[in-house]
C-alpha cells in the first residue's frame, strides 16, 4: 500500500488499539494500570465489553472493532487460551493483519514463553485440549485458534517476566504509541482554497531525502484567515516523512495558564513519543529533556499561533534541540516573530484572503451545505461573500448563521445587522491580536480603523507622532492588524470593524460618550445638539455619503470636546459658523470651512495638519508659533488674497494655495522656511507677488503652472541640493537668472507655454543632476526643430545654429538665444525639448 493510501486508511480507523486480554484474571491489575496509561497518553482504546459477546460468538460490532483499530494489542497471560472469546478475538485479529499490512498485532507475554504459545504446551495446551474435547480436535474453530496462537508468537512484542509491573506499563504504551500514525487534523477533503496554498508552503520546507538541515516555517497573517487551516492540512501532508510528529494548537492561550509552557513541553514530548517526568519543574529542565530526547530524531513540529518569542525559545530554541531534517512550523498573526536573527533558519509565507471563487464556495457550504448558492439566493450570498471580504472565519461564520434563516426576507435582514454591528464570533477571534497592544499601539490602530484607512503612512505617522506611530505601526504590520500598500495604511474591512466596534461598545447607546465618532448620523446629532458634546472625544470624522447641506451645528458644541485631537469634516454644510474649536487638535481638516476667521480663542499649539480646502478663510493676520505644524492646504479658496507671514511655523513642509484665484501675493517669509519640501500654488492666476529671493534647502517640488501674472523667478541665494522638480508652465516669467545655478538638485525643469520666456542662463546647462527640460510653446526663446541623426540639417540650419542630441535627436536650437558651444556640449546628452 502506497505511504497516500497509508494515511487515508489509517484516517478512517476509529480505535488507536484493539485491547485483548482474559478479563477476569487481569483486568483489576496489570491491564487496569495499561489501559489507564493509554487513556493519560491519548490513545483510544477499545476493550472487553460484555454486552457484545453473545452466547458463544462475538457480536458484529466487536469483530467490527477489531477491523477498525491500527493496532491490536493482545495480552497473553496464562489463561487466555482458556477463554474462547480470547481466543476468537486472536482469530479475527489475525485475519486483519494478512488482510491488511498497515494494520498491527503486538504481542505482550505476560509471565509466559512464547514458545509455549507457538506450540500450545502447558496451559495453552491444556487450554487446547479442553476445547478440542467441547468442538472436535478437527473442526475449523479449532484449527484456526492454533494457527493463530501460532503466529501471534512469532510476532515482536514485549516480554513480562521480572521488574516492576509499572515500569513495563509505561514501556509498552511508548511502543504502541511509536506505532500508532499520527492522527490526520482534518475530517475528509481540505478547507476550500488551500490545496495550492498547500503546495505552496510545502515547497518552502524543502523536503528532501537524506536532508540533515533544520529549519522553520512561519505562516504569518490576520486572525480568521486560515493559518492554523494550512498548518493543519501540511502537517497531514508531511507526516509521514518524519519519525514522530506533534501539533501543539493554541500555544498563546495554553502558554499564559499557570505553568503553561511547561505543560506545552510535557505535551510536546509525549507526542514525540518520548515520556518525561510527571511534573518538570521548570521550563528549563524542559528545555533539558526536549534536546536530550529529540536532539537525533526527525520531528515535524507545528507550534500554532505563537504571539511571544518566550514561546518559541521554551519550545523550539535552536537547531540542536532536534535530528536532522526536522521541521518546525509556527502560526502567527505577528509578523515581526520572524524577522531578526534565529537560532534556527526561517522562512515565512503570507496567508492571504480567499479569492471570489472560493469565497463564494465556503460560504455556501456552511449556508447550504453545498459549493453553489440554492436557487433564488445568488445574489444575497453575493452580498454576504462581499462583506466578509474573504476571511474564512468571517465566510463560516456569517454562512452558518444564515443557514438558520428559513426565508430570503430574514436573510436581508440579517446582512443589514453584519453591516451595522460586527457578529461577536468574528470579533473575539479577531480582537485577540488588540488585546495584547500596549495602549498606545491601541490608540493607533483605533485611530486607523476609524478615520485612517488608505491614507499615506507618512502623513498618519505625522498626526499620530504622540503616540510614537511610526514603531506602533510596525507592530500593527507585523500583527496582521495592517498593511502597507504602496505606501498607504490598510487593513481588513473586518479588522476596521472589529476596532470600530470596540470603541462602539465604550457607550453603546452614547455616542457622545464615545472616543472616536465616525458614522455620519451619530457626528451630526451630537454636532447639533446642545449639551451633547463631551470631553471623551478624541476624533470626530463627518463625511456622509452624500452631500449634506444646511446642518445646524450647535455653538458650544467644540467647547466640551477639550481632549479632541482629530477633526475630519467633509461633504456637508452647516448653517453657521464654529463659536469655538478644540486647542488640543492635532489634525484639522474641514472642507468648506464655512468662517473667515478662526475662533479667536483657539490657539492649538499641537497642531500638525491644517487642511482646509474651499474655505471662506481669509488669512489677514500672520500665522502665530506653531512649533509642530507641517502641512497647511488652503487650496481652491476664494477669499484669500495674501499669503500672510509664516516666519514662525518654522517646521512647515507643505504648504498648498492652489487655484486660490484671488490670491495675489506670497509673503516673502515662504521663500526661507527650512523645512518646507512641497510649495504649490498652480492655478493662482491674479498672483503677481512671489518671494524675490529664495533659499529652500530641502524643496523637492515647486509648482506654479497657470499662474500667468507672475512674471519673476526667484533668485536662488544659496546652493538648494535636494532632488528637485519645478513645473511652472503658462506664466508671464521673462528669464531665468544666474543663480539657478544654485539649483544643483534641479532634476527637471518644466516651463512650456511661458510665451515671454526670452533668456536662459548658461548656468542651467551645467547643472549636474537634470535629465529634463520642458520648453515647448516659448517662442521668444527662437525656434526649435528636430531631427533624427540620419537626417543631417541642410547648410542654412548648420550655419545659424548649434546642435543638441537627446537620446536619438538631434535638437536644433536657434543662435539667438544666447549658448556657447561649450555650454551646448556639456549639456546635450541630457536635454528634452518637446
Amino acid at each position: 500500500m502506497s505511504m497516500a493510501n497509508y494515511e487515508e486508511q489509517s484516517d478512517r480507523l476509529t480505535y488507536d488499539v484493539f485491547l485483548s486480554f482474559r478479563g477476569e484474571d487481569t483486568r483489576e491489575n496489570i491491564v487496569g494500570y495499561l489501559l489507564d496509561a493509554f487513556q493519560k497518553r491519548g490513545i483510544k482504546v477499545f476493550y472487553d465489553d460484555k454486552s457484545l459477546k453473545i452466547g458463544e460468538e462475538l457480536s458484529p460490532a466487536f469483530y467490527k472493532a477489531i477491523e477498525e483499530s491500527n493496532i491490536s494489542v493482545i495480552f497473553l497471560s496464562e489463561d487466555y487460551a482458556s477463554s474462547k472469546w480470547c481466543l476468537n478475538e486472536l482469530a479475527k485479529i489475525m485475519q486483519c493483519t494478512k488482510r491488511n499490512k498497515e494494520q498491527i498485532a503486538f504481542p505482550i507475554f505476560y509471565h509466559v514463553d512464547p514458545s509455549d504459545v507457538r506450540n500450545q504446551r502447558k496451559s495453552y495446551g491444556e487450554a487446547m485440549v479442553a476445547h478440542e474435547k467441547r468442538f472436535g480436535k478437527e473442526s475449523e474453530k479449532i484449527k484456526a485458534w492454533r494457527a493463530a496462537l501460532s503466529e501471534v508468537a512469532d510476532l515482536k512484542g514485549h516480554h513480562i517476566h521480572t521488574g516492576f509491573e509499572i515500569d513495563h506499563v509505561k514501556e509498552i504504551v511508548e511502543k504502541v504509541h511509536a506505532k500508532i500514525p499520527p492522527k490526520s487534523l482534518f475530517d475528509g477533503e481540505n478547507p476550500v482554497g488551500l490545496d495550492q496554498r498547500i503546495e505552496e508552503a510545502k515547497s518552502l520546507l524543502d523536503l528532501k531525502p537524506n536532508d540533515d538541515i533544520v529549519c522553520m516555517l512561519g505562516i504569518y497573517g490576520l486572525g480568521g484567515i486560515g493559518k492554523t487551516s494550512l498548518a493543519q492540512a501540511l502537517y497531514d501532508k508531511i507526516r509521514h516523512q518524519f519519525k514522530a510528529a506533534c501539533f501543539l494548537a493554541n500555544v498563546r492561550e495554553k502558554s499564559n495558564k499557570i505553568n503553561g509552557l511547561e505543560d506545552l513541553q510535557l505535551t510536546l514530548l509525549s507526542e514525540m513519543f518520548e515520556q518525561s517526568d510527571s511534573k518538570l519543574g521548570s521550563t528549563s529542565k524542559g528545555i533539558y529533556e526536549i534536546k536530550h530526547k529529540l536532539g537525533r530524531k526527525k520531528v515535524l513540529l507545528v507550534l500554532d499561533d505563537v504571539d511571544e518569542m518566550k514561546q518559541l525559545e521554551n519550545l523550539a530554541g535552536g537547531s540542536d534541540w532536534f535530528g536532522p531534517g526536522s521541521r518546525i512550523i509556527i502560526t502567527t498573526r505577528d509578523k515581526g516573530l520572524l524577522m531578526g536573527t534565529h537560532p534556527i533558519e526561517v522562512k515565512t509565507y503570507e496567508m492571504i484572503e480567499l479569492n471570489d471563487q472560493h469565497s463564494l464556495e465556503l460560504f455556501c457550504r456552511n449556508a447550504f451545505g453545498q459549493s453553489n448558492p440554492k436557487i433564488g439566493y445568488e445574489a444575497v450570498s453575493s452580498r454576504a461573500v462581499g462583506y466578509a471580504k474573504g476571511l474564512p472565519l468571517a465566510l463560516k461564520v456569517i454562512g452558518s448563521n444564515l443557514a438558520t434563516r428559513k426565508s430570503l426576507k430574514a436573510w436581508e435582514s440579517a446582512l443589514k445587522d453584519y453591516a451595522r454591528i460586527p457578529r461577536k464570533g468574528i470579533q473575539d477571534v479577531l480582537k485577540v491580536s488588540y488585546d495584547v497592544l500596549e495602549s498606545n499601539a491601541q490608540s493607533v490602530f483605533l485611530d486607523i480603523a476609524c478615520f485612517f484607512k488608505g491614507k499615506r503612512i507618512e502623513y498618519v505617522e505625522e498626526i499620530l507622532d504622540e503616540f510614537s506611530a511610526a514603531s506602533n505601526i510596525e507592530e500593527l504590520v507585523n500583527k496582521s492588524l495592517l498593511n502597507v500598500d504602496n505606501g498607504c495604511l490598510n487593513m481588513h474591512d473586518l479588522i476596521q470593524d472589529m476596532g470600530r466596534e470596540i470603541v462602539r461598545q465604550e457607550a453603546p447607546n452614547n455616542p457622545a460618550k464615545r472616543s472616536r465618532l465616525w458614522f455620519h448620523q451619530d457626528v451630526i446629532d451630537v454636532l447639533s445638539t446642545n449639551d451633547s458634546g463631551s470631553d471623551a472625544i478624541q476624533g470626530i470624522m463627518l463625511e456622509p455619503p452624500e452631500y449634506t447641506t444646511e446642518v445646524y451645528l450647535d455653538d458650544y458644541t467644540f467647547e466640551k470636546m477639550n481632549r479632541l485631537r482629530i477633526l475630519i469634516v467633509q461633504n456637508i454644510t452647516f448653517s453657521s459658523e464654529p463659536k469655538h474649536l478644540p486647542n488640543h487638535l492635532r489634525l484639522l481638516d474641514w472642507k468648506e470651512y464655512p468662517s473667515e476667521t478662526f475662533p479667536p480663542k483657539f490657539y492649538p499649539r499641537n497642531i500638525i495638519i491644517l487642511n482646509l480646502p474651499y474655505s471662506q478663510l481669509t488669512m489677514n493676520v500672520p500665522f502665530k508659533k506653531f512649533s509642530y505644524l507641517t502641512v497647511m492646504n488652503f487650496s481652491h479658496n476664494q477669499s484669500i488674497t495674501t499669503m500672510p507671514d509664516v516666519s514662525k511655523v518654522e517646521c512647515l513642509r507643505q504648504l498648498q494655495l492652489d487655484r486660490c484665484v484671488n490670491l495675489t501675493m506670497v509673503h516673502e517669509s515662504i521663500g526661507f522656511l527650512k523645512h518646507l519640501v512641497h510649495l504649490s500654488a498652480s492655478g493662482c492666476s491674479q498672483l503677481r507677488n512671489f518671494p524675490q529671493r529664495m533659499f529652500l534647502p530641502s524643496l523637492e517640488v515647486l509648482r506654479l503652472n497657470d499662474c500667468r501674472e507672475l512674471k519673476h523667478f526667484p533668485d536662488i541665494v544659496n546652493k538648494m541640493d535636494k532632488p528637485l522638480n519645478i513645473d511652472m508652465t503658462n506664466t508671464s516669467i521673462e528669464k531665468l537668472p544666474n543663480s539657478v545655478g544654485n539649483l544643483i538638485g534641479l532634476v527637471s525643469l518644466n516651463m512650456q507655454w511661458s510665451r515671454k520666456l526670452e533668456y536662459l542662463p548658461s548656468s542651467l546647462f551645467t547643472l549636474p543632476n537634470v535629465e529634463a527640460l520642458y520648453f515647448f510653446g516659448c517662442y521668444e526663446l527662437g525656434t526649435f526643430r528636430r531631427f533624427l541623426p540620419d537626417s543631417p540639417p541642410d547648410a542654412n540650419e548648420r550655419s545659424t545654429s548649434k546642435r543638441m542630441h537627446s537620446g536619438n535627436r538631434i535638437i536644433l536650437l536657434n543662435k539667438d538665444s544666447g549658448l556657447s558651444d561649450e555650454d551646448v556640449e556639456a549639456f546635450m546628452f541630457k536635454v528634452i525639448f518637446r
